[in-house]
């Protein structure tokens, strides 16, 4: 039972030495939010990692509770998944079920969004879960039934968003997650039967897989067991309350015999739940972890409503002072070793423990508290550094909190003042376009003024002419009414003659009866004639008045009646007068109406043709109206559709522009750019461009804010100046890798608040309201910054240097490379000593042996320096023409140049190399970079050698020690390379992987993708291999301008 805790023990002091130096280390050159989200996946990861692990224990709650509050600040489980994807959980079944007992609390306690990030995983575990399901025994069946029922909690939840993680809900949420629909109510309860089933299941496979006979609760894998009991419990509390209350509610909506399946399945459940609940609640675990409810003798009975009223809801308590799990064992092995041991921790102990997890009186890593040693000085030295890095971290974090909120206060200060400049130039904006289109919105109602005014005379000319019209066929209509009542007097005129006619011609025919008396009644024939005539005379007298044309006719007849046959022949005449006078008004009267015809006719065309007018006049305007509506709707429509392609021309640009300089600032970060250079010349005319294209971009902003139709310029503009700062950057970074360290970060800074001030720039762009704001001032510092450093500090000095200049700068470059060696050689050892602390077993091996080998090449570089100085001194005293040491530096500027770029070259790649062992120490490198290191550095010395030699005496025993030294680090390189590449072998042949328990179906997908992986692998190291060929290319090119290759050689003596 003791050797589990010395493991552990042994473990832990494994992990102590590298925790201090991983917080106390900050890596350079990144900005605040990079630096913490990487610290903050590396403490998941360690948590993570402690949490799931192979050692039969229980799960520490502190990792288990950093984990939790992991996922409420990333408000997800994408890095949990991402640490856990990494681990062997389909190898190892103890990890398996440490792994499923830490998802439990995530889905428990974690963030919400933990359910969703899982289901993604969801066939992972599925496939997990039937491969272990084929063992029979041990933890491999428990893994099965744990992965289910975490499966069915990840679907319940799903299908049930409603319910928390924790399952923690009132009643009144409990009716809304129903929606007052018992169908709804009625699947709730089969799932929770189901769910509730997944419990029960994993809670009797532990009591069935443990020897309750022994005190199992008291053992480290007992306890592994019982723990994730501990949310099985609290699961199963509140599944059982809120089953009993959805089956008195589905009773009170639906009959007996429906609900009796319903009511057998609880009762089964009931027994089993009960039973597990009094067997846990006597376990020693237990009592100090969480108090377990008891239920009811007998399960309620759902045919009586009022038995809801006697229902009591189990809670389960968790006491605040109860232990971790992790500390239960330890305390009843401490009682049972040494009972002596006081149970309560010192104060500094609880500070200790607030740090690193359980307090030392119950940390069973603690020797001096099982041993019931006293503590040694050791450990009062690591009490007394932890407490003052944690009051360092505190004050660093108060300093980090005060400044980050002054920095966002000024923050939010300048984007209100953005914000407001924004808005005044949109409002100005506005308002010149609103006057633009009054303007032309008052020129169309001029014009459509005038166009009435125009519409308005011709209507008017049109109404007067009806108007015309009108009087005219009022005056003929009078002049027809006229006519008509005359011919209607003449037509009773004519009766009344006619009738007289008649009276006349009966009259004759008396006359010719009595003309035998008219002799005798002379007198009284005269009498009656003059009757007669006067009535005649009256009547003629009439007609007279009323018909001009009959006057005369009238006389004639009072003249002619002095006889009858005069008379008669009179009347006879008037007769026919009449009679033609009847046809010629009768005539005229035809003509009359003909005309009147005619002119009602042409009054009918006129009014039709008016109205004709009128409507073809209100349609031609409404259809110009309408033309011209479509017409500017059109214009309008084409020009938002013209601004819109503009803008979306300027936005790709723009968005381009933004591609290439990410990609830029992503090259810098690439291991293979290590290896590139360039020299400071190129740099400032790269810088100087770069300044042009910053004129030209502020030119060709002002121009397309002023006119949008200019928008070509802007977008060539954008782009070029994309390119150049994007080659400025690169270019940058490839010139810090050729000087000193200090301005080498110096130069690295500039560039990449260049590139940062460069997308800001470009977002700024991106948006149409911060167009205008845009503000270049910062991106045009930042070149200037990287022209200044490349024209002052980072050219090359050739014969521009003072004589004395020179000479120093040689003394210290070769000062410098001894002192960059030595301090690699020092770190190197240094991580030797690490490693023998840290490493066991095959990785302790295989650390060993490459940091021997790379201690082998230190010592070896450090005597080809030494042999160089001693040549170098050998040249300069055997005169060559100088008379001083300064003096034939000066002379000899060329080969001095030559000399101090091996030095540099031979400084920067023992650092280089030293960086990249540590990172393959650590496990985070990898192999290939220290081998590239090793041959850069070989590449380096051989530089340095051929720079020596050249002006040397081939006799000079100097030289033949410097050749061989040369030799002694092509070895020690080669002995390098060969020692990583025996150590990579090495661990990945430990790192094979089983497939004995997988299945086809798993061999099959991994082999597919083991194939898509090597064709991607392939195709990237063709394009490497061509990179690297561009890269090496460039390289000599840029060498051969900084060193004078082209020109001829200058003397040597």
């Amino acid at each position: 039972m003791l050797q589990p805790a010395m493991d552990r023990v042994k473990s832990s002091m494994q992990q102590v030495p590298n925790a201090i130096p991983k917080v106390i280390r900050r890596t350079g050159g990144a900005n605040s939010l990079e630096l913490e989200r990487e610290n903050f996946e590396r403490g998941q990861a360690v948590s993570i990692n402690k949490a799931i692990n192979t050692q039969e224990v229980a799960v520490k709650e502190k990792h288990a509770r950093t984990c939790i509050l992991g996922t409420h600040h990333e408000k997800g489980a994408h890095t949990f998944w991402a640490a856990v994807n990494r681990l062997p959980l389909s190898s190892n079944a103890v990890l398996c079920w440490k792994f499923c007992h830490v998802f439990h609390k995530l889905l428990r306690d974690g963030h919400p969004n933990v359910i969703k990030d899982s289901m993604r995983n969801k066939a992972d575990l599925a496939d997990m879960s039937r491969m272990w399901g084929h063992l029979s025994e041990g933890y491999g069946k428990l893994c099965s039934i744990y992965l289910k029922l975490l499966i069915t909690k990840m679907e319940f939840h799903i299908k049930n968003p409603r319910f928390p993680g924790n399952l923690q809900m009132s009643n009144r949420q409990l009716d809304e997650a129903g929606e007052n629909d018992v169908n709804n109510f009625f699947q709730l309860t089969v799932e929770m039967f189901d769910y509730l089933e997944c419990e029960l299941n994993l809670f009797l496979g532990v009591f069935n897989s443990l020897d309750m006979s022994r005190s199992v609760s008291v053992t480290a894998a007992g306890q592994c067991r019982l723990a994730p009991l501990i949310q099985v419990i609290l699961d199963c509390s509140h599944l059982y309350d809120y089953t009993v209350k959805l089956l008195f509610k589905l009773h009170s909506c639906l009959p007996a015999d429906t609900l009796q399946g319903h009511r057998d399945r609880f009762q089964e459940q009931f027994k089993k739940l009960k039973s597990l609940f009094y067997r846990s609640s006597n376990l020693q675990y237990f009592k100090r972890l969480i108090q377990i409810p008891q239920l009811p003798e007998n399960p309620p009975n759902f045919l009586r409503a009022s038995a809801l009223s006697e229902h009591i809801s189990p809670v389960v308590v968790i006491p605040a002072e109860s232990s971790s799990p992790e500390s239960e064992h330890v305390v009843e092995t401490d009682d049972l070793v040494d009972t002596d041991v006081p149970s309560l921790p010192a104060p500094s102990e609880v500070k200790f423990d607030d740090l690193f997890g359980t307090s030392a009186a119950i940390d069973p890593f603690n020797f001096n508290s099982q041993n019931g040693m006293r503590k040694d000085d050791k450990d009062r030295l690591i009490e007394q550094l932890t407490r003052e890095i944690q009051a360092l971290k505190e004050e660093l974090e108060s300093f980090r909190l005060e400044s980050g909120r002054l920095c966002q206060a000024l923050r939010g200060r300048v984007n209100e003042l953005e914000a407001e400049l924004a808005e005044q130039s949109h409002l100005r904006l506005q308002a010149v376009g609103e006057s633009e289109f009054l303007k032309a919105e008052l020129d169309d109602l001029r014009r459509a003024r005038e166009d009435t005014e125009k519409e308005q005379r011709s209507l008017t000319e049109i109404e007067k002419k009806a108007q015309a019209n009108e009087q005219r066929y009022t005056k003929l209509k009078e002049k027809y009414t006229e006519l008509v009542q005359s011919h209607a007097d003449l037509l009773r005129k004519n009766a009344e003659v006619t009738r007289q006619m008649t009276v006349a011609r009966a009259a004759q025919d008396e006359v010719e009866e009595v003309r035998r008396e008219m002799q005798e009644k002379v007198k009284g024939a005269q009498e009656a004639a003059d009757r007669q005539e006067r009535e005649q005379v009256k009547q003629l007298q009439e007609l007279q008045r009323e018909l001009v044309s009959t006057q005369a006719e009238l006389d004639s007849l009072k003249t002619t009646m002095a006889s009858s046959q005069q008379s008669s022949e009179v009347l006879s005449t008037q007769l026919v007068a009449l009679e033609s006078e009847k046809a010629e008004l009768v005539q005229t009267l035809s003509k009359v109406e003909a005309e009147l015809a005619v002119q009602g006719e042409e009054l009918q065309r006129v009014q039709s043709s008016l109205a004709t007018e009128r409507e073809s006049g209100v349609k031609t305007a409404e259809a110009l109206q309408n033309q011209l509506n479509e017409k500017e709707s059109r214009e309008q429509a084409l020009e938002s559709q013209l601004v819109a392609a503009r803008w979306s021309s300027l936005q790709g640009a723009v968005e381009e522009a933004e591609k290439i300089i990410q990609d830029s600032l992503a090259q810098i970060d690439d291991p293979a750019h290590i290896s590139c250079t360039s020299s400071a010349d190129y740099l400032a005319s790269r810088c100087r461009a770069s300044l042009e294209s910053m004129d030209n971009l502020q030119r060709a902003r002002e121009a397309f804010l002023t006119d949008n139709t200019a928008v070509l310029e802007l977008v060539h503009v954008v782009t070029q100046c994309g390119h150049l700062v994007g080659d400025t950057i690169v270019q940058g970074s490839a010139t810090s890798h050729m000087v000193p360290v200090e301005q080498a970060e110096a130069l690295s800074e500039s560039v990449k608040t260049c590139g940062s001030e460069a997308l800001a720039l470009l977002g700024q762009m991106k948006q149409q309201d911060s167009l205008a704001a845009a503000d270049g001032n910062k991106l045009r510092t930042a070149l200037e910054d990287i022209l200044t450093t490349a024209e002052v500090e980072t050219a090359p000095r050739g014969l521009e240097l003072q004589q004395g200049e020179l000479g120093d700068l040689v003394e210290q470059e070769m000062a410098a490379t001894s002192a960059a060696v030595e301090s690699a050689a020092a770190r190197i050892e240094e991580m030797l000593n690490k490693s023998r602390a840290v490493d066991t077993g095959i990785k302790m091996e295989v650390n060993e042996r490459i940091l021997a080998s790379c201690t082998e090449l230190m010592q070896a570089i450090k005597a080809l320096v030494l042999s160089s100085k001693d040549l170098q001194r050998d040249i300069v005293e055997s005169g060559r023409g100088a008379s001083s040491m300064k003096e034939f530096y000066a002379k000899n500027s060329r080969w001095t140049e030559g000399l101090i770029s091996a030095s540099k070259a031979v400084g920067w790649g023992a650092t280089v190399m030293v960086d990249a062992a540590d990172m393959v120490v650590q496990g985070k490198g990898k192999f290939e970079e220290l081998m590239v290191c090793s041959h850069e550095i070989a590449a380096s010395t051989a530089q340095l050698v051929a720079a020596s030699k050249v002006k040397a005496d081939k006799d000079s025993s100097n030289l033949q020690r410097l050749q061989q030294a040369s030799r002694g680090v092509t070895q020690a390189t080669a002995a390098v390379v060969a020692s990583t590449k025996s150590g990579k072998s090495q661990i990945e042949e430990t790192e094979t992987m089983d497939f004995s328990s997988m299945t086809l179906t798993q061999i099959k997908r991994q082999e597919m993708d083991a194939q898509v992986m090597v064709l991607e692998l392939e195709t990237r190291l063709q394009k490497e291999r061509k990179r690297l060929g561009e890269l090496r290319k460039k390289h000599y090119e840029l060498a051969g301008v900084a060193e004078g290759w082209g020109e001829e050689g200058e003397g040597t003596g």
